[in-house]
């Protein structure tokens, strides 16, 4: 399996970036999916998840009302849109794929293939 994320960058306190990840295989749609982010100096944080079955998400406090994850199983791609963006949520932002059947998670560890992470940027 792997996983390429894109569609980070620069932006402004307020604007929007939509990152995408793409995976590769034939068993995406029964698999939880999950972005996670570490900013400067930080450890690595959940930011939200996706069930592989009923489409429920699931939110770190910290972004909720302000980023959405979706997925298109007929694309292999998961998707975080970011709304009002802070700067700090400046962060190299991950992908990753939880494990075949399994819950929606915020724990690192429940998650087994880790794309290669995308820079967010927002600046003051």
């Amino acid at each position: 399996v792997q996983l390429q994320a894109f569609g980070g960058g620069l932006v402004q306190t307020g604007g929007s970036l939509r990152l995408s990840c793409v995976v590769s295989g034939r068993t995406f749609s029964s698999k939880p999916m999950a972005w996670f982010r570490q900013g400067p100096g930080k450890e690595r944080e959940f930011v939200a998840a996706i069930s592989w079955n009923d489409g429920g998400t699931y939110y770190a406090d910290s972004v909720k009302g302000r980023f959405t994850i979706s997925r298109d199983n007929a694309k292999n791609t998961v998707y975080l849109q970011m709304n009002s963006l802070k700067p700090e949520d400046t962060a190299v932002y991950y992908c990753a794929v939880g494990y075949p059947y399994g819950d929606r998670s915020s724990a690192s560890g429940d998650y087994d293939y880790w794309g290669q992470g995308t820079q967010v940027t927002v600046s003051s």
